[in-house]
């Protein structure tokens, strides 16, 4: 029989050792688990010791009396989920111990019960102790690494406290209703009939959040395409780039395909719509999204920096373009982001999304709108990146949305991690003369 444990702490070593991504990293462990509930318990510690790496680590340094051998990062992944669970979750805490100590030896690590043993137990006895470590480190303290704190400290100082508190938190599940099935009141009732509880989302118009997470396959009518999963502030593009019957549309780096199928959902009568992505794999998502909900477009793998590879040289009357970026709005989706995100990528990423700003200009029709769009809280990426725009572009205006929610700047609007119950995103809308 397997362990959950040992299970874990090979998944999160994978991420921090090895720098695979957390969906990478627990892909093959979960196919070993046949039951739901081992599944579960495999995510959560994962997912959980990931989320507060950076409190568990400080913890761990101070409870151990020297730090392990990088040939035993296996087992320090261990010993983290180990105190995670006896932090952070309703584990009977002898439970916790004695599986997490179990799982030493599927590791073939038998030598080190006694320390886990141990470490743990001193978790419990010192707890005075492991107050001081947190709160002597703002990583520690949050949950984040420092080189990120000092940013959104620096970026968001009014709200950067709030902001990493939000990064730690459990995601909602967020639903987005195929207006050309339902509308959204006639979903919610559906999902009341089969006592599923659900709320609208205030500012997404098709958004309904889940009391709690389902697999999509109890969801009614998910297989027809009455609904797809995506946060409310992802489906807030589709209502931005003011559609209209008649437009050719542009949807660059377009995978894995939400807002695309949601721009086909909200103008069903688009003059046409080009879905473009450089990863012909994640393509193969965005077929696969619009064959299950009916909808159409011209999918093409392709890189959005090197047009003239695949465009037919017909301007387009709006342009999404959602680059890449830190991803630093959508931490507590992707708790990996923490340890995989390396000071180095910020200026990397605001480099790439320059040069893909660039590409996509001449494509946009005079009179046309770019909506300029991250998953970012950071300035680097979203304002300062307009900044420079704007100023080497003299056909180039921005009009910040006006809108209930976010935070408007000089060139966009800003919605922070957990704000009205939806991830980190900046939008940008650009207007061509």
């Amino acid at each position: 029989m397997t362990n959950i444990r040992a299970s874990a702490a090979r998944v999160i070593d994978r991420v921090v050792a090895g720098r695979r991504s957390l969906d990478a990293a627990l892909a093959g462990e979960l196919t070993a688990h046949g039951d739901a509930r081992d599944r579960a318990l495999l995510q959560e510690l994962a997912y959980g010791t990931l989320r507060w790496y950076f409190q568990l680590d400080a913890v761990l340094g101070a409870l151990l009396k020297k730090p392990l051998k990088a040939r035993d990062s296996d087992l320090r992944c261990l010993l983290l989920s180990g105190l995670y669970q006896l932090r952070h979750m309703s584990v009977p805490a002898h439970a916790a111990i004695n599986e997490t100590v179990q799982a030493v030896r599927v590791l073939d690590k038998n030598w080190a019960t006694g320390l886990v043993n141990a470490v743990l137990r001193n978790c419990q006895r010192r707890q005075a102790d492991i107050d001081v470590v947190i709160a002597g480190s703002d990583s520690a303290r949050y949950a984040h690494p420092g080189w990120l704190v000092k940013r959104v400290r620096s970026d968001w100082p009014d709200d950067w406290q709030s902001v990493l508190q939000a990064g730690n938190g459990r995601p909602p599940f967020v639903l987005r209703v195929n207006r050309l099935q339902y509308t959204r009141d006639d979903y919610l009732a559906l999902l009341q009939g089969q006592a599923i509880e659900a709320q609208p989302l205030v500012h997404a118009c098709h958004a309904v959040r889940l009391a709690s997470p389902l697999p999509v396959d109890s969801l009614p009518g998910f297989a027809d395409g009455a609904v797809s999963v995506q946060d409310g502030a992802a489906q807030l593009a589709a209502g931005l780039l003011r559609l209209a019957p008649g437009q050719r549309v542009l949807d660059a780096c377009a995978a894995p395909g939400g807002k695309t199928a949601h721009i086909l959902e909200t103008e069903p009568e688009l003059a046409g719509l080009t879905a473009v992505d450089i990863d012909a794999q994640r393509v193969q998502r965005i077929h696969a999204g619009l064959d299950r909900l009916g909808l159409t477009a011209q999918v093409l793998a392709g890189d959005a920096a090197q047009p003239q590879q695949w465009w037919d040289g017909s301007c387009y009357d709006r342009i999404l373009l959602d680059a890449p970026c830190s991803a630093s709005g959508v931490i507590r989706r992707h708790p990996d982001i923490k340890l995989l995100r390396r000071p180095a990528d910020i200026p990397a990423l605001a480099s790439q999304q320059a040069v893909l700003l660039e590409a996509m200009w001449p494509l946009l029709s005079a009179g046309g709108m770019l909506l300029d769009t991250t998953c970012s809280i950071l300035a680097e990426e979203n304002e300062r990146q307009l900044d420079r725009f704007l100023s080497d572009h003299a056909d180039a205006e921005c009009r910040v949305p006006d809108a209930g929610w976010g935070r408007p700047g000089v060139h966009g609007r800003q919605l922070l991690s957990g704000e009205d119950d939806m991830d980190g995103f900046y939008f940008a809308c650009i207007h061509k003369d």
